[in-house]
């Protein structure tokens, strides 16, 4: 309606800056009969040209700037977004020559996987992206501003490998502002714990693919929909980013679990959104029963995509995310949004108000980011594609800004 509302706008406009005022003809003089009660003509003022011509000539002329302009709104995307106001989600990813936030070289406990351009990719480009919010700006990273503002507290990552993805950006974006700063990482078990002593700050990863638990019985490895013993590990953290969908979807020798169970029932296998909406809807009622909002902030990471369809992103052709180099550019996703951001979204609606949970809906922004997986230079070099995860510097660096303006900014 707005975008009709405008053409209309203009080519009204048009109309009184030409004096293309209309007015109806004078009726004859005859007794009207029922075909001369139809619509009558237009005429342009002080112009002795045909009436019908002239409406012809300026219909003709109509038609040429509505064209012009539909056109123009799909090439540059001409949207509403005004009416949004400060959405961070929503936006585009611009070229900015400041980026990266850091150098991988300035980085020496990254992970190998994550380091793409150590392991030999040679193009730049995909580092320079910079995500521009419609609306509003996004502010830049402060890295010693973050560390004084959580002084003495602890963060938490709970999840997958994304989750590890997202903990190994933040440890590299606070190394890059104080790097001097002593620091020490520990790993023990599921627990990797990236100390600051002298802020007094922990920054955690705590793996855990499904958030629920998985068992081991007799009959084997069970994925436990309704247990959730490991929350008692979280609790007392500042800082809650929690994280699950990757793992769902894996099957055969790479699925890390033999049968599900959902209350006293056990399933060799079960519809895989179905199994996700229901462990989530226990994650929540654990926080509902478990975090005090007063002393806690929670968030969510949303869901990170995948780049393994060219059709997805208008390349039918495209194997996989291999030689991608340039962003999906636009403000939407082609392939639309991912199954599991919507069961995400239903459950966090579905939470107590009090008990709220800040979704980091990183999920379209990253559905555009085709360019920025590890593609085949990740762990496994060329014997693995990898477009699932995301090297660094690059769209995890998103995320936490993303993370640093919604706990600190307004």
């Amino acid at each position: 309606m707005f975008r009709v509302l405008m053409l209309r706008g203009l080519i009204l406009g048009m109309e009184e800056e030409r004096g293309w005022k209309l007015k109806k003809e004078p009726e004859p003089e005859q007794q009207p009969t029922a075909e001369d009660n139809a619509t009558p003509h237009a005429t342009v003022q002080g112009d002795t040209t045909d009436p019908l011509i002239s409406t012809l000539i300026m219909g003709s002329f109509a038609i040429l700037v509505i064209l012009f302009l539909s056109l123009f709104i799909q090439i540059h995307g001409v949207d509403d977004h005004h009416h949004r106001g400060c959405d961070l989600f929503y936006g585009k990813w611009v070229i900015d020559d400041s980026y990266p936030l850091y150098e991988s070289k300035e980085c020496p406990f990254i992970e190998k996987e994550f380091d793409c351009q150590k392991n030999g990719r040679s193009d730049k480009l995909y580092v320079k992206y910079r995500w521009q919010p419609l609306g509003c700006n996004l502010p830049r990273f402060n890295g010693e501003d973050f560390l004084r503002r959580v002084r003495g507290k602890s963060i938490m990552f709970v999840g997958d490998s994304l989750s590890l993805n997202q903990w190994q950006s933040l440890t590299c974006m606070l190394h890059r502002a104080v790097p001097h700063a002593k620091y020490t990482t520990v790993r023990t078990g599921n627990l990797s714990t990236f100390t600051f002593p002298s802020y007094g700050v922990k920054v955690m990863f705590s793996r855990n693919a499904f958030l629920v638990d998985t068992i081991s019985e007799r009959i084997g490895r069970v994925l436990n929909l309704n247990s959730i013993e490991a929350g008692n590990f979280w609790k007392g953290t500042d800082i809650l980013i929690f994280d699950s969908w990757h793992w769902w979807l894996h099957s055969g020798r790479k699925q890390p679990w033999d049968f599900i169970q959902e209350g006293n029932h056990i399933y060799k296998d079960m519809n895989r959104l179905v199994a996700y909406e229901k462990a989530l809807k226990t994650w929540a009622k654990w926080v509902q029963d478990n975090v005090d909002p007063h002393k806690t902030r929670v968030f969510f990471q949303g869901v990170s995509p995948d780049h393994l369809d060219g059709a997805k992103w208008g390349q039918p052709k495209a194997r996989f995310c291999e030689g991608e180099m340039v962003p999906v550019f636009g403000l939407k996703y082609p392939g639309g949004p991912d199954p599991a951001e919507l069961v995400l979204e239903k459950v966090l609606r579905g939470m107590s108000k009090s008990k709220h949970v800040y979704l980091l809906n990183i999920s379209t922004l990253s559905q555009l980011r085709k360019d920025g997986h590890p593609s085949v230079y990740g762990h496994g070099g060329h014997r693995d594609m990898d477009c699932s995860h995301w090297c660094l510097p690059g769209l995890p660096d998103t995320w936490n800004l993303l993370l640093y303006a919604a706990l600190f900014q307004n």
